[in-house]
């Protein structure tokens, strides 16, 4: 009698592969974090007289420009070439369209915000997408979680408004509130309601995009490729029709304003990999670990104060990791 011994988890081979497994996620997720947290620091970098030079309606048009491109690249460098010669359905296709329509839509509603409230107040807020992102995650996807995961995410929301008040500059709140005569933080029942549309929007948009990219079983480089057509679309008729004249597409542009565009490009296209195969709770816990990052490097080359706020966030996105994932 030929015994066939149990080649279960417990194998090297299977276990060397998880090692690999959670080695690349570690990787992909440590560099989504630092594209992420650098990017306002970057931001800060190119300005000018305290004005940012460039239009960014059109660095955003540039970034969903090179996500399509390298959505086309790794569909031709793959081989999956064949849906590219077959005329896609418009039952397939359409769904894709929804994504750019809800962050164009949400784009516009944070300029539209700033009539309503200080930028404090949209700051710390703007933390409730979190809780709007979970909730909808829950109640669309079917996804049930456990009470220690509920506090983790509302760790999440907490560590975000804790980190937006650290970095709130109370000394400039009081000298324009001095100077001013008016109070130092406002919002109108409008702005109110306008950033908590805001936060739906921006849950639903990612809910959304996670369902339809796990729901169809095509190449993620050709969802891709599909999202970022209606990407480059819906957001150039957006820089066309609010630019009015007022500088070249290009202007303003300089090496640091590539590197912007390049490193979002990217985070895009690791987001995609999150969605498809993690989940959206996974890009809030990017999202806020990058809150971290951003105030780290802006204390290295913006010499950002930090505050013992900063300390107490990153020990509640810690607790939070550890409470969701255990």
């Amino acid at each position: 009698m030929i015994v066939i011994q149990n080649v279960g988890s417990s194998s090297p081979a299977r276990r060397r592969g998880r090692w690999v497994t959670r080695l690349q996620w570690g990787v992909l997720l440590g560099l989504m974090v630092l594209i992420y947290g650098s990017h306002a620091p970057l931001i800060a970098l190119t300005k000018v007289d305290g004005q940012i030079p460039f239009s960014p309606s059109s660095c955003v048009v540039m970034i969903e420009l090179a996500k399509l491109l390298i959505s086309l690249a790794a569909l031709l460098l793959t081989g999956d070439t064949l849906a590219l010669r077959s005329r896609p359905s418009l039952v397939l296709v359409a769904p894709y369209a929804v994504p750019a329509v809800l962050y164009a839509l949400n784009n516009n509603l944070v300029v539209l915000m700033q009539a309503h409230m200080d930028p404090s107040s949209y700051q710390v807020l703007s933390n409730l997408k979190i809780a709007a992102t979970a909730l909808l995650y829950s109640s669309c996807l079917g996804k049930r979680l456990r009470p220690a995961q509920w506090l983790a995410l509302g760790l999440l929301v907490g560590a975000g408004v804790c980190h937006s008040y650290s970095s709130l500059d109370l000394g400039d709140l009081d000298r324009a509130e001095e100077a001013e005569a008016s109070p130092r933080l406002h919002i109108t029942a409008w702005g109110l309601f306008l950033v908590l549309v805001y936060c739906f929007v921006s849950g639903l948009a990612a809910v959304y995009t996670e369902r339809v990219l796990k729901s169809q079983r095509l190449p993620l480089s050709l969802q891709n490729l599909y999202l970022y057509v209606f990407g480059v679309a819906i957001n150039g008729v957006s820089s066309l029709s609010s630019r009015a004249g007022e500088r070249g597409f290009l202007e303003g542009y300089s090496g640091v304003v590539w590197v912007i565009v390049a490193g979002q490009a990217a985070n895009g296209l690791l987001m995609s990999v999150v969605l498809k195969h993690g989940s959206g709770i996974t890009r809030l816990f990017v999202i806020s670990c990058s809150m971290l990052v951003n105030a780290l490097l802006s204390w290295a080359m913006l010499a950002l104060q930090l505050t013992p706020l900063f300390l107490l966030s990153v020990s509640m996105i810690g607790l939070a990791a550890y409470l969701y994932y255990r």
